[in-house]
């Protein structure tokens, strides 16, 4: 192209000339859905052809091969480890060690249809200990007990509240259904106290402190919970099941939290205790003795800082994956990248690391397709 016409200025500053690309540079590339091989393509071809597109295509692609890696780590074998290590972090069958992988997910999630995904995998036994919301909780306990129904985003709030509906986005839950909920937790919570005050009657205040059947924290209420309701379509369910902890630090910020409430003084001048600090040291004592640990955190805010902060217990994650829609403008932990917490120590400066800005609802079940249910459990 000729130049000579063109004014100076403006030709110095559009036509800069490149320098040489680096060889290790790849060509962004899409996908043909020209070529044979595009039709009727699985999740896990899907995704790899996503891994060139750019953009959270691509970062969805590097999602997956994080999750891969984590599931195909193996340690050392029990026999090559000393005594004392033998019985901490996790093994599978044939006694080499493996990740233990922290998973996170806010009460939305679980109202939303993603609930089954997030039950197929501890069903399968495919994650090692969940951190949730209190919704995360009992939402998981309501559906085994009532429908959630599918609305509209536009829905007016003073119509909805009228017939005593409520609205999670375009989702709605009848108020009739946490109705419900109270009628079955509250014989629950009865025959919990019960069990403590009889251990603390027996042992006396003194077993606050050492005695398992006294100490009664989030997780173990939790775990009771997934017990009672005895129903496979639930999450908890089969984390009782299949003894996969269940952390919530913040479980009286809910509807669980309005029935402990009430309970209070149904059941006074008793009550029953719930100890956090056992909780905290439990999941930490997790993390610690974790030979490798990783992190799936879907949503942001308490369920997020609490599996970064177990994680900064052993200096560091080995491997993370985010996926979340918050921005890191306002210096919001929700919205971090995964390099911050290297900073802090949650995740280590050569773990395998990517966040995904994406609807969980959307990429999980992709994600999910292409790893975890790529192949028969």
């Amino acid at each position: 192209m000729s130049t000579d016409k063109f004014p100076e200025l403006a030709t110095g500053a559009v036509l800069v000339k490149s320098e040489p690309v680096p060889e290790d540079f790849e060509e962004v590339k899409g996908i043909d859905y020209s070529k044979d091989t595009a039709f009727n393509m699985s999740a896990t071809d899907l995704i790899a052809l996503m891994r060139t597109m750019g953009f959270q295509a691509s970062s969805v692609s590097s999602a997956c091969e994080i999750i891969n890696n984590m599931r195909a780590w193996r340690g050392k074998h029990r026999d090559e480890l000393p005594e004392h290590e033998q019985d901490k972090g996790e093994f599978d069958e044939e006694g080499y060690q493996k990740l233990t992988i922290f998973m996170g997910f806010t009460s939305n999630l679980i109202l939303s249809g993603l609930r089954d995904t997030l039950r197929f995998l501890v069903q399968h036994k495919m994650v090692s200990a969940i951190v949730a919301t209190a919704g995360g909780v009992e939402e998981d306990l309501i559906k085994c007990l009532a429908p959630t129904y599918m609305g509209e985003f536009s829905l007016a709030g003073k119509g909805l509240r009228d017939k005593g509906m409520n609205r999670i986005g375009n989702l709605l839950v009848p108020n009739d259904n946490y109705c419900k909920f109270e009628e079955w937790i509250v014989p629950i919570l009865d025959q919990c106290l019960e069990e403590q005050e009889a251990s603390i009657k027996k042992l006396g205040v003194e077993a606050l402190n050492y005695d398992s059947a006294a100490i009664w924290t989030p997780s173990k209420l939790i775990d009771r919970l997934g017990k009672e309701i005895n129903d496979e379509t639930s999450v908890l369910y089969w984390c009782h099941k299949n003894q996969i902890p269940v952390f919530s630090p913040a479980l009286t910020d809910g509807s669980i939290g309005d029935m402990l409430f009430f309970h209070t003084f149904k059941a006074s001048p008793q009550q029953l205790r719930l100890d956090i600090v056992a909780d905290i040291r439990k999941i930490n004592s997790m993390s610690m003795e974790a030979s490798h640990a990783g992190m799936i955190i879907l949503g942001g805010g308490l369920i997020k800082h609490h599996i970064c902060n177990a994680c900064l217990m052993r200096n560091g994650a080995d491997f993370a994956v985010y996926i979340n829609t918050g921005q890191e403008f306002d210096g919001s932990d929700a919205g971090a990248r995964t390099d911050e917490a290297v900073s802090w120590g949650k995740i280590k400066a050569d773990a395998q690391q990517v966040k995904v800005y994406a609807d969980v609802s959307v990429v999980f079940p992709l994600i999910v397709a292409a790893t975890f249910a790529s192949s028969r459990p």
